[in-house]
């Protein structure tokens, strides 16, 4: 049976893809043809910038570990098990994603706070959050964990559940068969993952500025650096915003990379 095919449906997707690609690619674009590699070497000079540039990387780096760690085990729990209450638990999880950036450093310092809900016992620990680097990495794990969990969720629960108890039946424990059956299998999801979670952290502004403030060389990630300039140095920040965009390409595409190789 010969398949009909419809001349306009390619078409019309193709179109429809164009407009994407233009419409999301070209502020991108504009970012690196309004900066000349004069300002953009001279904002890699600057000591402030480079200050911004290493605690993003530093602050990311060590919120996404604490994603990748705690939220890799716990999506897959959410992916492999039906309990009660269980989309009430993803709901939260989730929730972050569509909170305002404001509503969820609002929300960081009433629950961390010095006056929040466990300001007091971290006050007795010993530990300090507000306005100090500390902070601005809780802030990243906030904003970025649900973008993990959510796709090591789908990664997981895409998993064939034969390979998983064909894994068990061969005298496997659970955590192994996590470990070298499930993790394997799930890894571009994974990857995919860890990707969005590190996009999201680097690119993280309101809730950081809320609940770690802005100051140079403690709590001033690079968002924040480029909002600190945009009113006195356009030029600065234009450049500045280029530099935070290929780093946050080289991240991404390294990441994918490696989970491709990682299956070889």
């Amino acid at each position: 049976m010969e398949l009909r095919r419809s001349a306009w449906f390619p078409a019309l997707l193709g179109v429809a893809l164009g407009l994407a690609v233009a419409f999301l690619t070209l502020p991108v674009l504009a970012i690196f043809l309004d900066t000349g590699p004069g300002r953009l070497l001279d904002s890699l000079g600057d000591p402030a910038s480079r200050e911004a540039l290493r605690l993003s990387l530093v602050t990311t780096t060590i919120a996404i570990a604490i994603v990748t760690l705690v939220g890799t085990p716990a999506a897959y729990l959410l992916a492999t098990r039906r309990f009660r209450g269980r989309e009430l638990l993803v709901t939260l999880v989730e929730l972050p994603l569509v909170l305002p950036p404001a509503v969820a450093g609002i929300g960081l310092l009433a629950a961390l706070g010095p006056r929040g809900l466990l300001g007091g016992a971290l006050d007795a620990l010993g530990i300090r959050l507000v306005l100090e680097t500390a902070g601005v990495v809780v802030a990243l794990v906030f904003v970025a964990a649900p973008f993990h969990l959510r796709a090591a969720q789908a990664a997981f629960a895409a998993v064939d559940r034969r390979w998983l108890e064909a894994s068990r039946t061969l005298g496997a424990g659970e955590a192994a068969t996590f470990a070298r059956v499930a993790v394997p299998a799930a890894l571009p999801g994974l990857a995919a993952g860890v990707a969005l979670a590190w996009g999201r952290a680097l690119g993280e502004f309101g809730a950081t500025l809320m609940f770690a403030g802005s100051f140079r060389g403690i709590t001033q990630t690079v968002p924040l650096a480029i909002y600190d300039r945009f009113a006195t140095d356009f030029d600065g920040a234009l450049a500045l915003s280029a530099v935070l965009v290929a780093v946050s390409a080289g991240l991404l595409l390294s990441v994918k990379l490696l989970a491709r190789d990682a299956l070889r």
